[in-house]
């Protein structure tokens, strides 16, 4: 997430979330969120999601080049 502008700490990847929503201006917080609209979730999870995948892609291809 650090390529994307989102620094947080590595012995707490799930904070990164509570980072993306205060840039979005989206009001997340432990707990229930249950009054977030599917739009700001997709906001919030979205550029989360889309890196991990990513990633997992990438390491994936480099795992079959070692066979």
């Amino acid at each position: 997430m650090a390529k994307q502008g989102f620094h947080t700490d590595a012995d707490q990847p799930d904070d990164v979330k509570f980072v993306v929503a205060d840039v979005q201006g989206i009001p997340l917080q432990k707990g229930y969120n249950g009054r977030l609209t599917a739009e700001q979730v997709g906001k919030i999870e979205g550029p989360i999601g889309g890196s991990m995948v990513k990633e997992l892609v990438r390491l994936a291809q480099e795992q079959l080049k070692k066979r």
